[in-house]
């Protein structure tokens, strides 16, 4: 499987951005699906997962702002991000992990994308 993320770029505190990450393969619909960040000086960490079910899970932090969905027609996962917040500022990586179910350990997933930056300005 290899990803693609797409989507960062800079905004404004308050603002949107929505991330995308395409996968080739056949089989996307049955791995489980996660976004993780990595900020300057900071280890990486997990910020939403869904699985093969569309069940979904998010860090403390990011919730009831950013929504994770999946269209297993386009092979593709997003994050949307609203009410962003300086602290957001981040490399994203989008991930994903055979078996079909989401974990928050960056171990548990075979597959990463390159990272996409998201900076958000106060």
């Amino acid at each position: 499987v290899q990803l693609q993320a797409s989507g960062g770029g800079l905004v404004q505190a308050g603002g949107s951005l929505r991330l995308s990450c395409a996968a080739s393969g056949r089989t996307f619909s049955s791995y489980g699906m996660g976004w993780f960040r990595q900020a300057p000086g900071k280890e990486r960490e997990f910020v939403a997962g869904i699985s093969w079910t569309g069940s979904t899970y998010y860090v403390d932090s990011v919730k009831g702002r950013f929504t994770i969905s999946r269209d297993n027609a386009k092979n593709t996962v997003y994050l949307q991000m609203n009410s962003l917040k300086p602290d957001d500022t981040a490399v994203y990586f989008c991930a994903a992990r055979g078996g079909g179910v989401v974990t928050r350990a960056l171990s548990g997933y075979e597959y990463w994308g390159q990272g996409t930056q998201v900076t958000v300005s106060s």
